[in-house]
């Protein structure tokens, strides 16, 4: 019978410590282990000051470290992938399919909280497919920035960057703390299941047993595309979006981009969407979490409210790429 300590003991050796130093900032973290070369995948805020001219470290379970270079970054999913220098023969993460996770279902979160590499929390899968805005103004949740006592013990520091919207995350009662930002959250045959991310707090900067992980579905497809050209295709709507007024809950349309998919769809300025692929709309976060969990060229399904009549269209997203 296969144990926690088990899972445990095969998985650290494929979880990193990150650390950045910069001018313009710095930054703790961890980062999971894609190919025996060195190819380590983490969140972009971990690593986004090390694009500033900065120097990034890793750290492996057995206490060796090596400089690393930014391969890549997506900034609109949070995740970046470096490559560690004159490294061979790592310990790889076996991948598993975020798709299968059931509400429940045991998971471990491996990182380096405050600090502390290779630590291990257990918990389970609390919920599926929630929509977190995280990082800028945004305090609930709020990433684990990783900038608490760390490897030297000070505080850090990180370049200011906007707000991200995670579409589709895992939440879970693992315990994540700041520090764990990039590190894995695992199955209980240790496949990798998620890029720990965010978490939620009352006010303070610890775990109150609300965390966030971006499925690694998602991860390897923004990794795969890093790795392979340093660009990331997302699929795109074109709409500006504001928090729906008055008795309505949805999104406000504020603006349709010309020659958009929503444009093409007949979406005007002023409707309110209520409805995507099924889904019920909170506000905009809820839309652009959806959108970011598709491909260009999916359709999704709208509903819409126009002069207070309720309308359905299915729209074609298209390609939208950006450059790390």
């Amino acid at each position: 019978m296969t144990t926690v300590a088990d899972v445990a003991a095969a998985v650290q050796p494929s979880v990193v410590s990150i650390q950045v130093k910069a001018a313009g900032g710095s930054g703790e973290g961890s980062g999971v282990v894609l190919t025996a070369d060195g190819m380590i995948l983490t969140n972009n805020h971990v690593v986004e000051a090390g694009g500033q001219g900065g120097e990034v470290t890793v750290k492996f379970s057995d206490g060796k470290t090596a400089t690393a270079r930014i391969v890549g970054t997506d900034p609109a999913t949070d995740l970046a992938v470096i490559k560690a220098n004159d490294v061979s023969g790592l310990t790889a993460a076996s991948l598993g399919d975020s798709d299968k996770l059931k509400v429940g279902d045991s998971v471990l979160a491996v990182g380096s909280p405050l600090g502390l590499s290779g630590s291990v929390t257990a918990g389970i899968v609390s919920a599926l497919d929630r929509t977190v805005t995280v990082g800028g103004q945004q305090q609930q949740p709020q990433l684990p920035p990783g900038w608490g006592g760390g490897w030297g013990g000070g505080q850090q520091q990180r370049a200011e960057s906007g707000p991200t919207t995670i579409g589709h995350a895992i939440q879970t009662d693992a315990a994540i703390n700041p520090g764990n930002s990039g590190g894995a959250l695992v199955d209980t045959r240790g496949q990798l299941v998620g890029i720990n991310s965010a978490i939620a707090t009352n006010g303070g900067d610890g775990n109150i047993g609300v965390g966030f992980a971006i499925p690694i579905n998602t991860a390897k497809q923004v990794a795969d595309q890093l790795i392979k050209s340093g660009k990331v295709s997302h699929a795109f709507l074109g709409v500006n979006l504001a928090q729906a007024t008055g008795d309505t809950t949805g999104a406000l349309v504020a603006q349709v981009t010309a020659d958009s998919p929503a444009q093409k769809a007949g979406i005007k300025q002023g409707d309110v969407i209520t409805k995507i692929g099924g889904t019920a709309v909170d506000g905009p976060d809820t839309v652009v979490g959806a959108v970011r969990g598709l491909k260009p060229g999916q359709e999704v399904s709208l509903t819409y409210l126009r002069d207070g009549r309720e309308q359905n269209v299915r729209v074609t997203l298209e390609e939208k790429t950006t450059t790390s």
